[in-house]
């Protein structure tokens, strides 16, 4: 079955009259925002990471208010929020844009928000071997906003503390500090 015979059978489904005008084009266009909101599956996240020497830089880099949007895989609707990222440079840092753009490719997937934060942390982890790294993510999910619950004040927080910000509260403690 193709994709677009696929939304016609959940239009039909919900009891929508496939001959409406307004639902004419409705099928193709779900095909073509798939692909956009699901392209992080056409990127290998590590190759988002650019290294450069860090010529010796040993504070924190911090890029925060990241705007992230992503799909629930429990229920294929929207969550959205923020990313603060910091990691302490070890012999790399990476261009700042590199970090947003990470975070766009794990959430332009069918995901969960502790996925994205873990997945970030540890491909930061991974590529750059930082000292350390720290990820907060913040979430508004629809699947609790528009259905169940319907807790339309709630926000989710996820955290990843990796290297030396697991180790050092007071670490942690500055990067909140710069989350606020």
């Amino acid at each position: 079955m193709k994709t677009d015979d696929a939304i016609r059978e959940i239009l039909k489904n919900i009891g929508e009259d496939l001959n409406r005008e307004g639902l004419a084009e409705t099928p193709n266009r779900i095909v073509k925002m798939h692909d956009e909101i699901f392209s992080g599956y056409k990127i290998d996240p590590k190759k988002v990471i650019k290294k450069f020497d860090s010529e010796g830089v040993t504070d924190p880099v911090f890029v925060r208010n990241i705007q992230y949007f992503s799909m629930c895989e429990h229920h294929m609707i929207p969550f959205f929020g923020m990313a603060h990222i910091a990691y302490l440079p070890g012999k790399h840092i990476t261009g700042l844009s590199k970090l947003p753009r990470l975070v766009e490719v794990f959430a332009r997937r069918l995901q969960n928000q502790e996925r994205i934060t873990q997945q970030v942390a540890e491909t930061i982890f991974e590529e750059l071997k930082p000292k350390g790294v720290a990820i907060l993510l913040t979430g508004k999910h629809l699947c609790m906003h528009a259905r169940g619950v319907e807790s339309t004040d709630s926000e989710a927080i996820t955290t990843c503390w990796l290297g030396e910000y697991k180790k050092n509260p007071a670490l942690r403690q500055e990067f909140l500090m710069q989350v606020r």
